[in-house]
């Protein structure tokens, strides 16, 4: 299963695709509104769940590849989300990491538009969700290039961000709703 853009290609992960996972899920400026840097071990058994999710669901944080040369760049995709209190039951969330040589180029924009569009084709989702620290600018600014709206007075304290990391507690809430999404046949599930 693929998503394919005019630049990228979304896929499953690969074994050859390892160690710039390892390198998103450590590197200081990639993880700045995360509490903590992921282990070797930690990041492979992450990539592990996450792949074996797509392969059994279809959604997932796909790797997001430059499509002239297969490289991996980092992820992006819809997965379901458990907050409990904050979002509905069986909610869905957008998310995504590149690896930093990659911003600035539009490339999550692109990744983003296309794994909304799949996941509003194939899976019947109504709406999806996004979420980042209050001064995640960069991240931020994507959800609103990609449609997605603030859900004034929602912003809410992440229960899985320990108190060790208060700066990092406060998230702001934004959603997409199915007719807001562009809706295309090339996003298609084959």
């Amino acid at each position: 299963m693929e998503i394919s853009t005019p630049r990228l290609v979304l896929r499953n992960w690969k074994t050859e695709d390892r160690d710039l996972f390892r390198e998103i899920t450590r590197d200081p400026k990639v993880m700045e509104f995360f509490p903590y840097r992921r282990t070797h071990a930690e990041a492979d058994a992450m990539r592990e769940r996450i792949s074996h999710q797509i392969a059994t669901s279809g959604l997932g944080m796909f790797a997001v590849s430059d499509k002239a040369t297969g490289e991996a760049m980092g992820f992006c995709g819809v997965a379901p989300v458990n907050l409990p209190g904050i979002l509905p039951e069986g909610a869905h969330e957008i998310g995504w990491r590149l690896a930093t040589r990659f911003w600035s180029q539009g490339y999550v924009t692109e990744a983003a538009t296309a794994a909304l569009g799949y996941a509003f084709q194939n899976f019947g989702l109504n709406e999806i969700y996004a979420f980042a620290v209050c001064e995640n600018r960069r991240s931020i600014a994507v959800m609103e290039r990609i449609g997605m709206q603030r859900m004034t007075g929602r912003d809410f304290a992440h229960p899985q961000v320990p108190e060790t990391h208060p700066h990092l507690s406060m998230h702001v809430l934004y959603r997409i709703e199915r007719p807001a999404a562009v809706v295309s046949e090339r996003y298609r599930k084959p």
